[in-house]
């Protein structure tokens, strides 16, 4: 059986400095959303690691909610965006904190931004771990107002994200050897 990491170029982004970001970003959030008992909304699936950690570095009364987003195949989005699993948290009048794993094309977070607003919250941000900005398709200007790291234009797995699936488990996030996904 092959080991995951036969397939991981290097590592980007220790599990050391991921720590220390989500601490700092943990930090800004519990100043800002004192006596407000925000909503923090994770995107599944990717986000559920840095959503964990997050959350646990709250220390603000606070409720959480996940929604699934699925805009990609394989390595590539599909630029189309449904919700299959919607948040149950009733969002009217209610600060939300967007928790997602990665900023990439801007497509899905674009859309669930979109349709979170719909829900008519009191306000509503977006924390990010990762932003490639590189990526970012034309006509998307959503800024997130909390970003952990600015990542080049590289294939990312591992800390909750995968290529098809595989890799969400390492403890960091590695950069994937290009042959791991041209198969």
């Amino acid at each position: 059986m092959q080991d995951i990491m036969e397939n991981i170029e290097y590592v980007m982004l220790s599990k050391e400095q991921i720590q220390s970001k989500v601490q700092e970003m943990a930090a800004l959030l519990n100043e800002k959303y004192v006596g407000k008992n925000p909503v923090f909304i994770g995107v599944l699936k990717g986000v559920f690691m840095f959503f964990a950690d997050m959350v646990r570095e709250i220390t603000v009364p606070c409720e959480v909610d996940f929604m699934c987003i699925s805009s990609y195949r394989g390595t590539e989005s599909s630029g189309q965006s449904v919700v299959k699993k919607d948040v149950s948290v009733d969002l009217k009048g209610r600060h939300v904190v967007i928790l997602e794993d990665i900023y990439d094309t801007g497509n899905s977070l674009d859309f669930t931004y979109r349709y979170l607003l719909s829900k008519e919250p009191a306000s509503l941000e977006v924390c990010t771990l990762l932003d490639k900005p590189e990526r970012r398709k034309p006509g998307i200007t959503l800024v997130p107002e909390y970003v952990g790291f600015t990542i080049p234009n590289e294939f990312v797995v591992g800390y909750g994200l995968d290529f098809n699936e595989h890799y969400r488990n390492l403890p960091f996030v590695g950069v994937l050897k290009p042959e791991a996904y041209a198969k």
